[in-house]
């Protein structure tokens, strides 16, 4: 696949298949994150991957109650209030596998530089077959230092991209993009 035909057509997938993740395509996926360029070549990054179907819900359950709890002091959240309190629902979208992009305190902005890394490994798997959706209501439980304790995740590093990688159940359409707002072009 190509790279433009890979940036206009990757999408976010929240349906998969039960098919497990090989360790062969999140290696390959986790060697195309680190081709990405970094602030001063600091690569200031490191993974974690969670196949485990178990530690997976459990994170799930406990990042919708954490996530109530934030109600009061991050009102914007009262809107997903619904899904917070559906037993059913899993902010992992069920999918198998979570490669979780951390950033290392290094160099001047090294989130950015995650992030840059995380967009390799979306568009890497979406050229592999693969599905990927950015979790950001996981950012807020991965980052607490109970959750870091158990993952072994150094205090100082910060989860910036927990990402969901899977094998698509259903194909997905083109999504209309607005059009890009021009504040300068001198």
């Amino acid at each position: 696949m190509k790279l433009k035909t890979a940036i206009y057509t990757r999408r976010s997938v929240r349906v998969y298949t039960d098919e497990k993740v090989s360790t062969e395509l999140l290696k390959q996926l986790i060697d195309a994150a680190i081709q990405a360029p970094s602030a001063m070549n600091k690569q200031p990054w490191a993974f974690g991957v969670i196949q485990d179907k178990a530690l997976l819900q459990r994170l799930s359950d406990e990042a919708k109650e954490h996530l109530l709890a934030l109600i009061p002091e991050k009102p914007y959240l009262e809107t997903y209030k619904p899904i917070f309190t559906n037993p059913d629902f899993n902010i992992f979208y069920n999918a198998t596998t979570l490669l979780t992009v951390l950033a290392k305190p290094e160099g001047p902005n090294p989130s950015c530089d995650a992030t840059i890394a995380a967009q390799n490994i979306m568009l890497t798997a979406h050229s592999l077959g693969l599905g990927s959706c950015w979790i950001g209501f996981a950012q807020i439980i991965l980052n607490t230092p109970a959750i870091k304790k158990e993952l072994a995740i150094p205090a100082d590093y910060l989860v910036v991209a927990p990402l969901i990688i899977g094998y698509p159940a259903k194909e997905l359409g083109p999504i209309k993009k607005h059009e890009p707002e021009m504040l300068f072009w001198q």
